[in-house]
């Protein structure tokens, strides 16, 4: 019989030690990951298997989180309401880094070339952009819109040759910084309105759309020929009518484009106004259920799928886009806080926060197919966000 020295065994536990401890040899374009908004955690999942795989802890205040990806859909960035920014690896389903760069925060972007991170900041008002590998602070830019005066940012999104665009809800501004020299930003300024609330900006990356929360409209700056300033468009798509108290904000970021049209969710209103996205008037008006926080597309611009603020809040309704009208009304859960779809939109899952759990539903037949369970689930972010502008 042949005897081994120590040594052998030695090597051999701790071969198998590391070979335990490599990732699963595969992809990352069928990932994603849930937020988990109560408990600072997320659900990390495979939307070919339609299940979770993995998930991780200590991520803080995830109450208003969001997820952006890096370019090959393995790191993805996530911007907590304390002002945490997180690294995850959703291959080795760990944390990379995390740092507090703010006090309070609602979201961020990432660059074209998927070299810089910015977050966008309440508290202290403004953008900070970070090294997207090592999450070292590169430099930031105060949205500082009169002396001493410090406003809100909302709405960042990522525009070509390394510019972010944004919005300054106390300033009633959209700026567009520069980040081509990462170290030294350049800024410019353009009036939108009063109170923008969030931004948008279009799949080719040329139009930014601010909405308008202190008037009606939304401001539209076209970041190919930025001279031009920011102009309003849809201003009277509530004048004359009794305004509605507004329960939560839409989210301009879940809007659509379809068939040359884009689906804009109204403030304070039970529509989703449609929109030609050539000429960027007003052609028509969707009656829904609610007041409308998302109005998604499905990939190839069929569907729009919408959700509503309270008290409509645990109903979703889909719109067919050749008809304009309303298709189906359902009641998926309690509390229906992000729909999202799969890359090329044959699946939409639909998070339920007071029910704890994620629903699956076929496009096609409309038909829930599958479901699992989550703490108290709120955004979901799929891999394919990271090959698309703004997103």
């Amino acid at each position: 019989m042949r005897h081994f020295p120590p040594r052998f065994f030695v090597l051999l536990f701790a071969f198998l030690l590391s070979a335990c401890a490599t990732p699963q040899l595969r992809g990352t374009g069928d990932l994603g990951l849930v937020i988990e908004r109560a408990s600072g955690s997320v659900t990390l999942v495979d939307t070919s298997k339609r299940a979770p795989y993995a998930h991780i802890e200590g991520l803080g205040d995830l109450s208003h989180a969001s997820a952006v990806y890096s370019r090959d859909g393995r790191y993805a960035y996530i911007f907590g309401r304390d002002g945490g920014l997180t690294k995850l690896d959703l291959l080795e389903a760990r944390i990379v880094k995390r740092v507090m760069q703010a006090g309070n925060s609602i979201g961020g972007s990432i660059s074209q070339d998927g070299r810089i991170v910015v977050a966008q900041n309440y508290t202290p008002g403004g953008i900070k952009a970070f090294d997207a590998e090592t999450l070292e602070l590169l430099s930031e830019v105060p949205a500082e819109y009169a002396p001493g005066k410090f406003s809100k940012v909302v709405g960042l999104a990522d525009l070509s040759g390394g510019r972010f665009g944004y919005a300054l809800f106390d300033g009633g501004e959209i700026w567009v910084s520069d980040f081509s020299d990462p170290h030294h930003p350049k800024t410019q300024r353009y009036p939108a309105g009063i109170q923008p609330y969030d931004g948008l900006v279009t799949p080719d990356g040329r139009y930014y759309l601010a909405g308008l929360f202190g008037e009606d409209g939304v401001s539209l700056l076209d970041t190919w020929l930025p001279a031009q300033g920011a102009r309003k468009i849809l201003e009277n798509y509530g004048r004359g009518e009794e305004k509605l108290p507004v329960f939560k904000m839409p989210h301009l970021r879940g809007w659509s484009v379809a068939q040359g049209r884009a689906y804009l969710p109204a403030v304070g209103r039970h529509e989703v106004l449609v929109v030609d996205a050539d000429t960027w008037k007003e052609v028509g008006r969707i009656k829904v259920k609610g007041q409308p926080v998302f109005a998604m597309a499905r990939p190839d611009g069929r569907q729009i799928w919408v959700n509503f603020a309270f008290p409509d809040n645990s109903w979703v309704q889909v719109i067919d886009t050749l008809s304009g009208q309303v298709i189906k009304t359902m009641e998926p859960g309690k509390v229906i806080l992000h729909m999202e779809f799969t890359p090329r939109g044959e699946h939409v899952w639909i998070s339920a926060r007071d029910d704890n759990k994620v629903m699956i539903y076929d496009t096609a037949t409309l038909a829930k197919i599958g479901e699992f369970a989550a703490k108290s689930p709120s955004g979901i972010f799929f891999t394919s966000r990271a090959n698309r502008m703004g997103f």
